[in-house]
């Protein structure tokens, strides 16, 4: 059991550290006062410095490495701000995984190259009026039509919806109960039939569009299909790594917050002497520090532990406890860094309040604290709980 990152992790994280730290902060700024996405000049650079794809395969371009690595680069990015990171969250966590997962040799070929290289986004389309918690519950249906599918439905808070490429969207393909007859095909965004709303007003996550869709009579190549009606275990169990990153997108924020307020009270004076100096701010930085640490560790531990399991991906166990730990304190951390900054912590154009609005998205996203709470339970008694009765 070796904590120490290697001489080459530590080389990527600085180059991603100091890619990070001297190119996005004013980027980062400008995406949250006037709410855009990564400007594609910017997503380009991102793929050739290769952080989109840090642990995708070497054939497609990508870097080969492992989860560890990929999660080092997205908490360096994620420090500066949840929105300049997402597309490496995505590429390197999300909807890119499923599709290299799951989605044809030809698909592959297509589409890991282009994002890798920073040309396309993929984003993940799941949610619905009347499916979120319980996603089981979904109505978007893929009818058979000849050699391809006709899809019609609606899909609600789509991260990149609008925006992104492609979407890796969960459908019906039979009518079988419950999760039976759900798999996910590829949707793209200039499909006819493809109708975008109007971009969402969020407590937080600007820079970062989300945006429901409605599919009317879509037709889709059956190449298009990523996995198809029965797989919908299957989609979860790649959830392991997604969570990993949903945490770390928290992490970032958490250990972002903790570095503004350990600079801050070192600087700032009250009665003759930096409050740093003062019993009660030194116990609030020794409990931000606390927080982050163990955040840190339980997600390193699913990243470096997937590689035991045989599918080669976080356990639900053990990503689930990352994920809602780091969920839970990134909340803490930023409202205590809030604290110790005063009325410069509640000011926007110190960072400290934006931290704390984007804080909150993450417990949402990707499986509520509670839902998190669900799996962990399940794990250890080892069978899934029926909340419908």
């Amino acid at each position: 059991m070796d904590f120490n990152l290697t001489d080459e992790q530590r080389e990527l994280r600085e180059t991603a550290r100091k890619f990070a730290r001297t190119e996005l902060p004013a980027l980062a700024r400008d995406m949250e006062e006037l709410d855009y996405a990564v400007p594609h000049d910017m997503l380009r650079t991102y793929g050739e410095m290769g952080f989109l794809g840090v642990n995708l395969p070497e054939e497609y371009g990508g870097l080969g490495l492992g989860h560890i690595e990929a999660l080092l680069v997205l908490e360096e990015f994620a420090q500066v701000s949840n929105a300049v990171a997402f597309p490496v969250f995505e590429a390197l966590t999300g909807p890119v995984r499923t599709i290299e997962r799951f989605g044809s040799d030809e698909m592959k070929a297509k589409i890991l190259p282009e994002v890798i290289r920073g040309e396309k986004i993929v984003a993940v389309s799941m949610s619905e009026p009347d499916a979120g918690t319980a996603l089981t519950d979904l109505k978007t249906k893929a009818v058979a039509n000849g050699n391809g599918y006709v899809v019609n439905g609606y899909k609600r808070w789509t991260s990149g919806g609008g925006h992104s490429d492609y979407y890796v969207t969960y459908c019906r393909f039979s009518d079988e109960p419950s999760a039976k007859g759900i798999g996910a095909i590829l949707l793209e965004k200039d499909m006819d039939g493809m109708q975008f709303g109007k971009r969402e007003e969020l407590m937080g996550f600007r820079g970062i569009p989300t945006a429901d869709f409605a599919i009317e009579d879509v037709k889709v190549p059956g190449e298009n299909v990523i996995i198809g009606a029965g797989g919908f275990g299957k989609l979860m169990s790649a959830f392991g790594l997604e969570r990993c990153g949903n945490a770390t997108q928290s992490l970032g924020v958490a250990a972002a917050a903790l570095e503004q307020a350990l600079a801050y009270t070192q600087e700032r004076e009250a009665f003759g002497k930096p409050i740093v100096d003062f019993q009660a701010v030194q116990l609030k930085l020794a409990e931000m520090a606390m927080k982050v640490e163990a955040a840190r560790l339980l997600i390193h531990r699913a990243a470096v532990n997937a590689s035991s399991n045989a599918d080669g991906l976080p356990s639900v166990y053990e990503s689930s406890l990352a994920k809602c730990y780091a969920n839970e304190i990134v909340r803490e951390v930023t409202a205590l860094g809030m604290q110790v900054m005063g009325g410069y912590g509640y000011h926007k154009d110190y960072g400290m309040e934006q931290r704390l609005r984007d804080a909150y998205a993450w417990g949402i996203a990707g499986g509520a604290i509670d839902v998190q709470k669900t799996n962990i339970a399940s794990a250890m008694i080892g069978r899934r709980f029926d909340q419908r009765k």
